[in-house]
């Protein structure tokens, strides 16, 4: 029986703790998010954000161009939006996991980056189809995988 508590006292904290951010009862993470007016995976993502605890700004821009040349994100690493938390650029569909393990870790790094726009990534959930795709961290010119999603 022991056993039987243990098991669903844990199962109910993980359940409860949904996203940590949003019951820890620290102020949430800010994030400001710009985007293109016409972007609808960009809504979804901003969502997926929210969803888990983050203060969301979103700004709507028809110069994204000049949001990543201004944010220095390296060309093969762009997406359709890009993010401003807690020092780091986060560029395209990163799941909100992924950010948090970056918060928590603090590596000297400029962001994340979903190069592309990769079905089943946040705010990119096409009917069942899930495409393997990689978070990137990147610092400068150097880059490494910081994540695996395989669908």
């Amino acid at each position: 029986m022991t056993d039987r508590r243990m098991f669903m006292t844990a199962l109910a904290a993980g359940i409860l703790a949904g996203p940590a951010m949003a019951w820890s009862g620290q102020a949430p993470v800010r994030a400001r998010v710009f985007r293109a007016p016409d972007c609808g995976c960009c809504g979804a993502w901003v969502a997926h954000l929210r969803d888990h605890g983050f203060a969301v700004e979103v700004v709507t821009t028809d110069d994204m161009q000049g949001v990543k040349d201004r944010h220095a994100v390296p060309a093969p690493l762009r997406s359709c939006h890009t993010a401003l938390i807690d020092g780091y650029m986060i560029e395209g569909h990163v799941p909100a996991t992924d950010i948090s393990a970056l918060l928590a870790q603090r590596p000297p790094a400029a962001g994340l980056a979903v190069p592309g726009m990769p079905a089943g990534s946040p705010g990119m959930e096409v009917g069942g189809r899930r495409d393997p795709y990689d978070v990137i961290l990147w610092t400068g010119s150097e880059t490494r995988v910081f994540a695996n999603h395989r669908g």
